[in-house]
């Protein structure tokens, strides 16, 4: 499925490129000066207690010392540092250069291709360049091949969940797009991990040996680190490039081989073509209501141009948008946390549809209906809500973060955060029961058809004190099992550096198949609740299978491609928030079920640069960083058995 159709609008039409195969690795520069360099490649591992005993992990040690998995403590993790780089012999002949604002230093480079394009984004409006941006960025895909790409000859670990087996094979990728890159608006680009989708019928094998597709991002509410603003909901078009670099390793790793280019921005409007905005709802209604939907929709009355500047004012359909499908027909399909709704846009951008959760869901404050997540907008902090938490429904900033379909594109799946608020939500300890719908999609109004709980790892399994690794993707393997993308927060690039270990950053696996169906009224009406305020689970329902399996924090991996987890709070650090999943065949065509697993991370559009508002909005995060759009690609294999979604 492609997708070409976009509504602006009107706005200058200006591309910017940004090519990461070329550019160095965030910590080349620094360590390419160093005679030597200490590393150490720690596989910080934490896994939770199944509910079945038929989950069993592996892990297989590599006959490479760079791949060996060694266990390490929190502090000698943090005394590692990043390796030199090399420069990648496979690299894409399209070059261009880093923003000079970037952490990472900026390369210069010779391009063969014929038509190169070099864009900064430093100025105060919106790069320009001409339509060979475009067509750069396809050109390259025109002739394809299937090259049979051998299997890795070890593995980093395998987990069996349900009798069904998933390998992690090893790290295969790494890139990233600029802190203060800008699209055709001149708006900053951030956040674009907050979901990702493919277009299956774009990803190919080339005659060289690299892969390209389009991959579709949607960021999420806008920056927000200082309050909530009137950024205007979007999806991206990105063309990625991948190319393999099989002599990777830790002590010469590769340069980035992940290319990303940015190529088109389609906007989001409710169904009366208004804007949909990421400022936060109000606190009570009344709520707009359409016409076209049967229920009203979390909305805003906010102030001037919802910037802090002046302007007329207005109301608008609120979105945080955290899941991303893209429909058969070129639609979007995008999951919400402020109701947390499921919207549904034409492939032009206009909201043609919604679903509205069970009562016991959706958030109240004092009895009523309470869309607030407790994020004021940056021109009046005072609009908090009272109390900030709501009691019952979704907690605040923990709505459906994971959302997938089947491949027929009949079924949509939705997956909150964490608990709701009555299940022990508001507690994060407490927080792990997470209430997974499914939904037929094949009518006009899609039909309700089934819910399940999925109780989330803790951090530390052996610590049932520890903090819930709650979950940020979902991805359908088949009708019974999912990935799930679950991680610890507070550590990574940005959070400081006494913060910079994760311990809990997977892709896992659960399986429903012998799980609990609780949609019904004893569930879902708006004082129901399924475990106590402790997080205990009511004896009477079964939760999903739970398995860990693919961990991020493999730093004998991450450290082939020059970054890290733990140690120096650097560019090469692991941002900390990973809330993307899409699967690339590794093999295009073929039934193989091996898959590059890419994920990329939501950088909360910090940068020390950055526009939005079409670029009459100009910020600087008090935070200090400029934190880069990362991207990880994984190896992985599949159950035989399995159907994945590759969009």
């Amino acid at each position: 499925m492609r997708i070409t159709n976009t509504i602006l609008a009107a706005a200058p039409i200006a591309f910017t490129l940004f090519n990461a195969v070329a550019a160095a690795p965030p910590a080349y520069e620094a360590a390419k000066s160093s005679t030597s360099t200490s590393r150490s490649t720690s596989h910080s591992t934490s896994h939770s207690t199944s509910h079945s005993t038929s989950h069993s992990t592996s892990h297989s040690t590599s006959k490479s010392s760079s791949r060996s998995l060694t266990k390490t403590t929190k502090s000698s993790s943090r005394s590692s540092s990043t390796p030199t780089a090399k420069t990648s012999s496979k690299s894409s002949t399209l070059v261009t250069s880093v923003s000079s604002s970037s952490s990472v230093p900026a390369t210069t480079s010779v391009a063969t291709s014929a038509s190169t394009v070099v864009s900064s984004s430093t100025s105060s409006v919106a790069p320009t360049s001409t339509s060979s941006a475009v067509s750069t960025a396809t050109s390259s895909a025109t002739s394809s091949t299937t090259i049979p790409i051998p299997s890795p000859t070890t593995v980093v670990n395998s987990t069996t969940c349900g009798g069904q087996t998933y390998v992690y094979e090893e790290l295969a990728g790494y890139g990233f797009i600029a802190s203060d890159a800008r699209d055709k608006l001149g708006d900053t680009i951030g956040g674009i991990g907050s979901s990702i989708a493919l277009d299956g019928s774009s990803w190919q094998q080339l005659a060289n040996g690299s892969y390209t597709g389009q991959l579709y991002a949607i960021p999420d509410r806008g920056w927000n680190t200082q309050g909530t603003v009137n950024y205007q909901n979007r999806v991206h078009k990105i063309h990625i490039t991948l190319t393999l670099d099989e002599s990777a390793t830790v002590d010469s790793p590769s340069a980035p081989n992940l290319q990303m280019e940015y190529v088109d921005t389609i906007l989001f409007t409710d169904p009366a073509g208004t804007p949909v905005t990421g400022l936060d709802a109000d606190v009570r209604g009344p709520y707009l209501t359409f016409p076209s939907i049967p229920f009203d929709l979390p909305s805003v009355h906010f102030q001037g141009d919802g910037f802090g500047k002046d302007g007329p004012g207005g109301q608008r359909v609120v979105m945080d948008g955290e899941g991303l499908f893209l429909g058969h027909d070129g639609s979007f399909w995008v999951s919400d946390e402020y109701g947390p709704y499921i919207y549904h846009f034409s492939a032009t951008g206009s909201m043609i549809g919604a679903i509205r959760p069970p009562d016991a869901i959706i958030p109240l404050r004092n009895s009523s209906e309470s869309f607030s997540a407790d994020s004021p907008p940056i021109y009046d902090p005072s609009l908090a809500p009272i109390p900030a938490d709501n009691p019952t429904g979704r907690d605040n900033n923990q709505g459906f973060e994971g959302l997938t379909t089947n491949p027929d594109g009949t079924r949509l799946y939705v997956l909150l955060q964490s608990a709701t608020n009555q299940d022990g939500g508001p507690s994060n300890k407490n927080s792990r029961n997470s209430r997974f719908l499914i939904y037929d999609i094949t009518t006009p109004q899609p039909t309700y058809l089934s819910e399940y709980v999925v109780s989330l790892a803790r951090t530390v399994s052996s610590d049932s004190s520890s903090k819930i690794a709650r979950q940020s993707e979902i991805h359908y393997v088949s009708d019974t099992q999912f990935m799930v993308l679950a991680r610890d927060s507070g550590e990574g690039r940005g959070q400081g550096s006494d913060a910079t270990t994760s311990v809990y950053r997977h892709v896992d696996i659960f399986d429903i198949s012998a799980a609990t169906d609780i949609k019904g009224a004893t569930a879902d009406c708006s004082t129901c609740s399924i475990a106590t305020s402790k997080g205990v689970l009511n004896s009477t329902i079964t939760a999903a299978q739970y398995c860990p399996w693919l961990d991020f924090n493999v730093n004998s991996q991450l450290n082939r491609f020059g970054v890290h987890n733990g140690g120096a709070d650097d560019a090469g650090l692991l941002n900390e928030k990973w809330e993307s999943m899409a699967l690339l065949p590794v093999n295009p065509g073929s039934n193989d079920k091996e898959f590059f697993l890419l994920s990329l991370s939501d950088n909360d559009f910090i940068t020390q640069n950055g526009y939005l508002n079409s670029g009459a909005f100009q910020y600087s995060d008090a935070s200090g960083y400029d934190l880069l759009n990362q991207a990880l690609v994984f190896r992985v294999r599949l159950p035989s058995g399995s159907t994945p979604l590759v969009s």
